[in-house]
């Protein structure tokens, strides 16, 4: 599991582990992970820890949030990377574990030219691509589960039927996906990213990039991951997408 190691002027003051999916630093005392220093804005940074991976993004802070001496936006945490905000250090340490992913963030947001806007190939187990126009994007990223009634994960048990994804609006309205893959991507780089992610007890959405979040059946979800149930209509990235379920057999 990833941790933090707090410092200042080279005296270590605190070792944070990254159990949560969302973990905040700032000034303001709600913050995960508090720096009470006038240096330090707010609301400062985030860090996303999606399975073996772990985001850094600056949330537009006063003094600006560096990594290894660079500015940075967002940025994926490297084993040893040295987080610099003011004249505090968090020294991200992602402990070795078995059957660790090897994707980098680097590879996930890419363009690509005129692909299949559905149907492009996967590169991994992990990992599928969807573009949206001409527009794609591609990411071996995953998400946190989260609790369901017991009626809703007999709705969506993969075992038993498999996921779609249907365009409902746009010049590739009526194109489908099938979530056959642990994770799926979809959205538009810059403006709006969210993943599906396949489990055993059902289908999940999470929110990755963007000012707003998704809406599933005319309500804007939260930072938590939310279910799926078959039918709900999805709105991401300015498209209308249906999600349903397709038996198996």
């Amino acid at each position: 599991m990833a941790k933090l190691i707090l410092s200042m002027d080279g005296l270590v003051l605190k070792e944070i582990t990254l159990i949560k999916e969302r973990t905040s630093i700032g000034r303001k005392p709600h913050n995960d992970i508090q720096i009470d220093n006038l240096a330090i804005s707010g609301e400062h940074a985030i860090i996303v820890v999606i399975l073996d991976d772990a985001f850094l993004e600056d949330l537009n802070s006063t003094n600006g949030t560096y990594v290894n001496g660079q500015p940075v936006k967002k940025h994926v945490l490297k084993d040893g990377d040295m987080v610099e905000l003011g004249k505090y250090r968090l020294k991200f340490i992602k402990e070795s574990a078995e059957f660790m992913s090897s994707s980098t963030f680097d590879k996930a947001f890419v363009g690509v030219p005129e692909p299949d806007p559905l149907a492009a190939a996967p590169r991994g187990h992990t990992e599928t691509m969807v573009g949206f126009g001409t527009e794609t994007v591609a990411a071996d990223i995953g998400t946190a589960t989260s609790w369901a009634a017991p009626g809703d994960m007999l709705k969506t048990k993969p075992d038993q039927a498999v996921g779609m994804v249907q365009i409902l609006s746009g010049k590739n309205a009526g194109r489908e996906l099938e979530l056959s893959k642990s994770l799926t991507t979809l959205g538009k780089p810059g403006t709006q990213v969210a993943v599906i992610t396949r489990r055993p007890h059902g289908y999940f959405i999470t929110h990755v990039e963007g000012g707003s979040f998704p809406i599933v059946n005319g309500r804007q979800i939260d930072a938590q991951a939310h279910l799926l149930v078959d039918q709900d209509v999805i709105e991401l990235a300015g498209v209308k997408m249906g999600f349903y379920l397709r038996p198996l057999g």
